[in-house]
């Protein structure tokens, strides 16, 4: 089974299954796929984090490709008089370009888990940038909402016409540039990607880009390397939760909800209100946490307690079943701790998730992204850049001078909210393979989607079906739909600042159930699951 974001994705990545195939080397073809036909949410260009289960060795393995800061980057990099900078005006041009990492990443993991030879993956993006894909709605309607002049030149004219309009809906998109580049990282490896002409051409649109010129250089790009880390697991009912841990802070915000709201009862009644009510409290109260303490542990030390039981029990102390706490403020895990700031971070949506489990068993979960909608708005070669440091927080110090863990440091990672994620059942088995793109969203996501299944008890389908919600310890957010002005007003008499909104998720799941295996694409975007 493959759950991608666009049917060409998800047909490149059975066929890689049907050949023989592993998860990792469906993941690879995926990968390339979505980088030419959703070419604004995720690609070489940019990042990912990544989930691997071995069937054989019954093993959990996490890898982190995510973007890491030029050499010469400084505190005061989104800085600007003294003041931040708006964050639309960080987003274009080569200041908010991080060394990306995806390909090293997925090098890596094939070297330890690919069985097929590493250039066949990379055939049907090759084919399909050759001979074309037809522009989609949806990548139209963001076209439309983006302005054509914050794209650098080989951007602007591959996807707008000569007034700076969208081409329509049904152009047949070719992308001969890209396809070359293919064919060079499928021969060569990733190295060809990060060293010589390639990786001189990278630099070298960051340094001179249209806007704020950057300072990357050839030899970030060398230097580049992808790491294992430790996933992290947690006890869930009757279930364990595991995800990727810092720099994301994904995993470690919904262990925190988990462990907060799973003595209380939730109901059988999907979005009753007084779980939506439990849910957004104990969101806000993570939420606190991370803003202040979550960021690239390389650099900053977390606080081991945000786990710990005892901590936990005194943040679930803080939530009153007929009242809510308004905003929550970050808790102190350990005593005597070095005081961190609070940052205000931004973070846009521009990702994509991939849930893949093969014929032995082995999944995948990867979450990959450029960050906002087409990153940084430079293309090279054929695949646009990431915007991915503009996760980082613009100011180095909060108001009260105290340094922000999510700050700009030469090779550090910025802090991500990408939430790859498997559960697996009481026997050890794995049950469910689950992911979404969606920003600083991503947690309400994959929360909505493990209470769903363990509390309420939802399939696949109604899983994702099922409205948005929840708290990034601001308002309550509900999506816009059906029925939601009910439940909004159920809310407010709680106290809660309801806002209802947009809320346009890209969960891609695999249920692992009775010796089938059942697979949901999001319907907000164009996905589809395809298995055998």
């Amino acid at each position: 089974m493959v759950v991608a974001a666009n049917p060409h994705a998800s047909e490149a990545g059975r066929a890689i299954l049907r050949r023989g195939g592993t998860a990792i080397d469906a993941a690879i073809a995926v990968q390339m796929v979505l980088n030419l036909v959703e070419p604004q949410s995720s690609g070489i260009g940019g990042g990912a984090f990544l989930l691997h289960w071995s069937q054989n060795e019954r093993k959990l393995t996490s890898f982190d490709g995510r973007e890491t800061a030029p050499l010469a980057a400084k505190p005061t990099r989104f800085m600007k008089n003294g003041k931040p900078m708006k964050f639309r005006e960080a987003v274009p041009g080569g200041l908010s370009v991080g060394t990306p990492g995806v390909l090293k990443m997925l090098e890596k993991i094939h070297k330890r888990h690919g069985r097929l030879p590493w250039a066949q993956l990379f055939d049907p993006a090759i084919k399909l940038s050759i001979r074309g894909f037809a522009l989609s709605p949806r990548l139209y309607t963001l076209l439309k909402k983006a302005d054509a002049h914050s794209f650098n030149g080989a951007a602007r004219a591959y996807f707008f016409d000569k007034t700076g309009s969208p081409k329509p809906v049904g152009t047949i998109l070719k992308n001969p540039a890209f396809a070359q580049a293919l064919k060079g990282i499928a021969r060569y490896g990733a190295d060809y990607f990060y060293h010589g002409p390639l990786a001189k051409q990278i630099a070298k649109a960051v340094q001179t880009s249209h806007a704020n010129k950057g300072d990357m250089t050839p030899t970030d790009l060398a230097t580049y390397k992808a790491l294992e880390r430790s996933p992290i697991c947690v006890p869930y009912r009757t279930y364990h939760v595991c995800g990727m841990g810092p720099p994301s802070s994904g995993m470690l915000t919904i262990a925190q909800v988990l462990k907060i709201i799973e003595p209380f009862y939730l109901g059988r009644i999907p979005l009753n209100r007084t779980a939506l009510h439990l849910i957004a409290e104990a969101e806000k109260l993570a939420y606190a946490d991370r803003k202040r303490y979550m960021a690239d542990h390389d650099f900053i030390e977390i606080p081991q307690g945000l786990l710990d039981a005892r901590y936990l029990t005194s943040r679930r102390a803080l939530i009153k079943p007929t009242k809510t706490m308004g905003k929550a403020k970050p808790g102190t895990p350990v005593a005597r701790q070095k005081r961190t700031g609070i940052d205000a971070t931004t973070e846009n949506n521009g990702t994509s998730h991939i849930s893949i489990i093969d014929v032995q068993g082995n999944a995948i979960s990867m979450t990959s992204s450029i960050e906002g909608a087409f990153g940084a708005r430079l293309m090279v070669s054929g695949f646009l850049l990431n915007n991915e440091l503009t996760d980082f927080s613009f100011r180095p110090k909060d108001k009260q001078g105290s340094l922000i863990a999510n700050r700009v440091e030469p090779l550090k990672r910025p802090r991500s909210s990408m939430a790859p994620t498997m559960i697996f059942d009481r026997n050890g088995r794995l049950h469910m393979v689950v992911g979404s793109p969606g920003g600083s969203r991503i947690i309400l996501y994959v929360l909505k989607i493990i209470i769903g299944h363990i509390n309420w008890g939802l399939d696949a389908k109604a899983l994702i079906e099922i409205p948005n919600f929840g708290s990034r310890n601001g308002p309550l957010e509900l999506e816009k739909g059906p029925g939601v002005q009910m439940i909004d007003t159920g809310l407010q008499t709680l106290g809660h600042k309801n806002r209802i909104t947009t809320m346009t998720s890209g969960v891609h799941l695999i249920l692992h159930k009775e010796n089938a295996l059942i697979g949901a694409a999001d319907p907000r975007r164009e996905g589809v699951p395809l298995g055998d």
